[in-house]
């Protein structure tokens, strides 16, 4: 029987290459394909792959984000990252989210088709030489509330917009970010988005 495939990728092109990639596959069939990630939820509910390709990096609501909200209300769906995003930081977080596998863009054509068959059958996947990286690397020092709004910092809110977001008071706000950065070693906010970005704490 096939294994039926949720493609969620923003790049039409990529998006193009992949499914025609997997078409080639006698035991695969990609059963639908979404650019955002907000549509991952309601086309994995109305079509029941048994693995979802994510990318990280989607408009709407980040591919790890999805992956979690696919944990909670679909767990038989496993899923499998595909991104650009090689830093163990990165790897860290979606291990968090406790997807299936992670696999980078860059990696041989074969090797997907692999990784699919591998994390259908139960196993998880990860790209070797990342998770010797991983190994190897500091993990964050943030705890999951102060990686949050560090997040939202990064993506443009000011202090009272992520207060009114994370439902929390302004002078909390300001004193996770006042942490943050001591925590960091950074000269400013700027200096510790920077910093978490380049170490993959950040999407």
């Amino acid at each position: 029987m096939d294994i039926r495939i949720l493609l969620a990728e923003d790049m039409h092109m990529v998006r193009g290459a992949l499914v025609a990639l997997l078409s080639l596959e006698d035991d695969l069939a990609v059963v639908c394909e979404v650019a955002r990630g907000d549509e991952i939820m309601p086309a994995a509910l109305e079509h029941r792959p048994d693995v979802a390709v994510v990318d990280i990096d989607l408009p709407g609501v980040d591919g790890l984000t999805a992956a979690g909200r696919l944990r909670e209300r679909l767990p038989e769906c496993r899923v499998l990252i595909l991104t650009n995003l090689g830093r163990p930081g990165t790897l860290r977080r979606a291990l968090n989210a406790q997807v299936h596998g992670y696999l980078l863009k860059d990696a041989p054509p074969r090797e997907l088709a692999s990784a699919i068959r591998r994390v259908a059958a139960g196993q998880r996947v990860i790209d070797p030489q990342l998770a010797l990286d991983t190994w190897n690397s500091e993990q964050t020092p943030l705890t999951e509330r102060e990686t949050e709004v560090l997040q939202l910092a990064a993506e443009g809110y000011d202090p009272a917009e992520i207060a009114g977001l994370l439902r929390l008071s302004l002078g909390t706000v300001r004193n996770y970010l006042t942490t943050v950065v001591s925590k960091l070693n950074a000269r400013n906010r700027v200096d510790a988005i920077r910093t978490a970005r380049e170490a993959g704490w950040l999407l």
